[in-house]
């Protein structure tokens, strides 16, 4: 039997522990090298959530103090109005939750002011439309009396999902903003052709066909603007404060129902179907305003004889 020498390529006992020590140290060096590796990328995955997590936050909040879009212009009043020659009364803009600028009427002109409020969905607004629309059209012709008319969204569970009401309000709107002479004859055109609740309601293409049939101007402007539901921001608010009242110029608290009409600030509550009663009821009303306005002639002092 023979035995190696240190110099034969074997290792002694001492050379193989101090290797094996050596080799411990390195692979403790790598095990901690990757534990640091790894706490890195894990607080650095923690950042980058974080940091999501932090812009997710400024999104939502920014989006619940992100003000009311546009109101549409020559709506002031949260309605357009209609006079002689079927010419709208023009208004600036105002932001859609602010506070309708309403001028108080004087009633003593003789011009009857006749207020609407309407949802184009709306079947009973639409026999009121149908049975009295070519009477207050010759009035407003005449310079008898002005038209004005609140559009308002308050059937949208009504159209399957579409929310037709929403849409129907935001294109008059539309109207309203870039060709507001021409909203009388949208406005009618809307009720001529008026769906059936609980149907998905005309869709936008049919909407913008009658912008053309209303002879507006704009009307690329108008056909956006209905694309985006431009004014949907202030169709909403204005029906909350319709809802919510007090409607200006007039004891009426609030809108309950449409159409909720109004003449000289007096709510008709006559039949929407019969014409004759409701020219009676504006008669009355015009004749009341008028005796009001008119002094009573003084009597001629009497001469004793």
């Amino acid at each position: 039997m023979s035995y190696g020498s240190a110099g034969d390529g074997r290792l002694s006992k001492n050379e193989r522990r101090e290797a094996a020590r050596e080799k411990a140290k390195m692979l403790r060096e790598q095990q901690r090298k990757k534990d640091l590796r790894n706490r890195v990328f894990l607080f650095g995955g923690l950042g980058v959530v974080v940091i999501a997590i932090g812009v997710a936050v400024t999104l939502i909040i920014v989006s619940a103090i992100k003000p009311a879009g546009p109101g549409p212009m020559n709506m002031a009043s949260d309605g357009v109005t209609i006079s002689k020659g079927y010419v709208a009364t023009t208004s600036p803009a105002q932001p859609a939750d602010a506070d309708p600028v309403v001028p108080t009427p004087d009633y003593s002109t003789g011009v009857v002011d006749i207020q609407v409020y309407v949802d184009y969905l709306c079947p009973f607004c639409g026999q009121f439309e149908s049975t009295n629309s070519e009477q207050i059209g010759q009035w407003i012709d005449s310079g008898a009396a002005t038209l004005t008319t609140h559009p308002l969204a308050i059937l949208d569970r009504g159209s399957l999902g579409t929310k037709y009401s929403t849409r129907s309000a935001n294109a008059a709107a539309c109207v309203a903003n870039y060709s507001p002479d021409s909203f009388y004859a949208f406005s009618a055109l809307l009720f001529k052709n008026q769906p059936a609740e609980n149907t998905e309601g005309l869709d936008n293409t049919a909407l913008k066909g009658y912008v053309g049939d209303a002879k507006a101007d704009n009307v690329s402007q108008i056909e956006k603007c209905i694309d985006d539901t431009e004014f949907k921001d202030w169709v909403s608010a204005s029906t909350a404060r319709a809802l919510k009242g007090p409607l200006p110029n007039t004891e009426v608290e609030k809108v309950e129902g449409t159409p909720t009409v109004l003449v000289n600030g007096q709510q008709y509550s006559g039949s929407l179907t019969d014409a004759d009663a409701f020219s009676a009821f504006v008669l009355q009303v015009a004749s009341e305003a008028y005796s009001t306005a008119t002094p009573a002639p003084t009597p001629e002092p009497t001469v004793a004889q």
